[in-house]
């Protein structure tokens, strides 16, 4: 299957440890959205698209790539991020809803979405020296390598109907 992560991991690199460990199991390679071609998208089978969240979205770079798209129609897609703040009940899906509402838009299907909490010195975090520091951490690094391995099993076995609240959370 080949597979593509477009990632923006721009401060403390949360977000690129967690692609780099789901393209281990995707064999996929991983590319910012500054050097993507998006003509050559549709040689891929799969592209996860992924970034920190900035005031309760992705990147506005990661954003404004995806507006840019041409229409893909059932190209099977996943959505990655990270974020500081952990994804309770009162914000579930919320973090990822910007995205995977643009995402479906422009004609992929969402096989999965992975939320994972990182390090974060942003704001006033900075002047405790951050929150969640160690994150992320090996165990989640190892729900990333289980949820590539949950997206090859759901496209082998066909089960890759949008489904928009797959969100796998990391304590």
């Amino acid at each position: 299957m080949n597979t593509l992560i477009i990632c923006l991991s721009i401060h403390k690199g949360n977000t690129l440890k967690i692609a780099k460990e789901m393209a281990e199991i995707l064999k996929a390679d991983i590319v910012k959205p500054s050097e993507v071609n998006p003509n050559k998208l549709a040689e891929y089978d799969l592209i996860g698209f992924g970034s920190g969240i900035y005031f309760g979205k992705h990147h506005i770079n990661l954003l404004k790539f995806v507006d840019n798209l041409p229409t893909f129609q059932g190209k099977k897609a996943f959505i990655l991020s990270t974020s500081g703040l952990k994804q309770g009940i009162i914000l579930k899906n919320l973090f990822n809803r910007t995205l995977k509402n643009k995402l479906l838009k422009k004609g992929f299907e969402i096989v999965g979405v992975f939320y994972c909490i990182g390090f974060d010195t942003s704001g006033l975090f900075k002047l405790v020296g951050g929150i969640n520091k160690g994150r992320p951490n090996e165990k989640d690094l190892q729900k990333a390598r289980e949820f590539a391995k949950e997206i090859i099993s759901k496209i082998k076995l066909n089960k890759t109907t949008n489904v928009p609240n797959d969100i796998l959370e990391t304590d």
